[in-house]
């Protein structure tokens, strides 16, 4: 029964998770996960046990983003007592461990490097083998081991990705993705215009806001065969989010009034405008490579995964195709050690190993280029 520890930091999330592949095991209680409305999911297959999954986020102040410099001392700073913590409260002695995984990319290259040192030195302290693990590959392995999903089309999301994936002959193959900014990073960037808290993530209390939103404004939608571009629209609704009152301001003489309705826009109205629109493209180009593929499941992946509107939105498209959507909880799609210490636990198993001299990170490490050896 091998177990793995993995250690994930490509951006601004620090993560140490310790995973343990029985042979027939059934998920612990704690193991199974939240289901929405729109995305269901069932028990996980083949069984992981996770013994452990701990995570601590660099938070920036409200307007601001995070600086690559700052993000890497955080993790330099957290590392070895999250370290410390998950291997406690795994209750695993190091004499339990069969390897050490991280993160080599894609992702931000300062935080990626200063995970990467950590990787290095426990696996030559511990003299164990060193996994370096594909980002965007953890993310779906987890996905799929959480979900039990057998071989769905992946919508991943995240700041820093956006990728429309299906699996064929031992790749993940891309089908599609943004052309230029990804889709959390546009919703991050829309959030420093309105000065909303990073607390717990931009992107959420976007979210939140939006729940609260009434008006569809127009905004560029920006679809391109299978590909999005999203840096348009981010410079069409900042330039919305700037005609609304900001603190500290006196308000503007005549309110910004919705012509079709009179009513005034507020700012959960732009963000309700900016999850609509884009969603809606993510879930265009879903649908295309499902029908493509043959394909009834969507795998949504990645931290913009968690959120509700989009797994609503992509049931309503899966079960008009009589198929179905399976997604994680905040656990699982927000960035993780476990889906790091997973899909290196996957490949060691398979006999792949990687070498100090090859221990380097990559900011464009692509999904593709990985082997996927471990599935049929």
């Amino acid at each position: 029964m091998p177990i793995a520890i993995g250690l994930e930091g490509s951006a601004n999330k620090l993560g140490v998770g310790i995973i343990l592949h029985p042979a027939s095991t059934p998920p612990s209680p704690h193991d199974s996960v939240h289901s929405s409305s729109s995305a269901h999911t069932k028990p996980t297959s083949p069984p992981v046990h996770i013994l452990s999954n701990i995570r601590h986020t660099f938070v920036s102040p409200p307007g601001t983003g995070f600086l690559p410099k700052d993000t890497a001392a955080h993790h330099r700073r957290w590392v070895v007592r999250l370290v410390k913590q998950a291997m406690k409260q795994a209750n695993v002695r190091i004499e339990d461990i069969d390897c050490v995984c991280f993160t080599k990319g894609p992702g931000m290259g300062a935080p990626l490097n200063a995970v990467a040192i950590a990787a290095r030195t426990i696996a030559q302290l511990w003299d164990l083998p060193l996994i370096g693990v594909n980002h965007c590959v953890g993310h779906i392995e987890m996905g799929r081991a959480i979900t039990g999903a057998d071989n769905p089309v992946v919508l991943y999301v995240s700041g820093g990705n956006t990728q429309v994936i299906a699996y064929s002959a031992q790749r993940y193959r891309i089908f599609g993705e943004a052309l230029d900014i990804a889709v959390g990073n546009c919703l991050d960037r829309f959030a420093r215009v309105l000065n909303i808290s990073n607390d717990p993530a931009p992107g959420y209390n976007i979210e939140q806001l939006a729940k609260n939103g009434k008006c569809l404004l127009e905004l560029p939608y920006a679809v391109k065969g299978m590909d999005v571009s999203f840096s348009g629209i981010l410079a069409r609704v900042e330039e919305m989010g700037r005609k609304l009152p900001q603190p500290g301001t006196p308000e503007p003489a005549e309110p910004w009034v919705d012509p079709d309705t009179g009513a005034t826009i507020t700012s959960a109205d732009i963000c309700f405008t900016l999850q609509e629109t884009v969603f809606a493209m993510l879930v265009e180009i879903t649908e295309r490579a499902m029908a493509h593929v043959g394909a009834s499941q969507v795998l949504i992946v990645g931290g913009v995964g968690c959120n509700e509107r989009l797994q609503d939105m992509m049931g309503l498209m899966a079960r008009e195709r009589g198929g179905s959507v399976y997604a994680t909880d905040e656990r699982f799609c927000i960035d993780n050690g476990i889906m790091i210490a997973h899909a290196g636990l996957l490949a060691w198993g398979k006999g792949f190993k990687t070498s100090l001299e090859d221990s380097g990170t990559t900011q464009r490490f692509r999904t593709d280029e990985v082997l996927i050896d471990w599935r049929d």
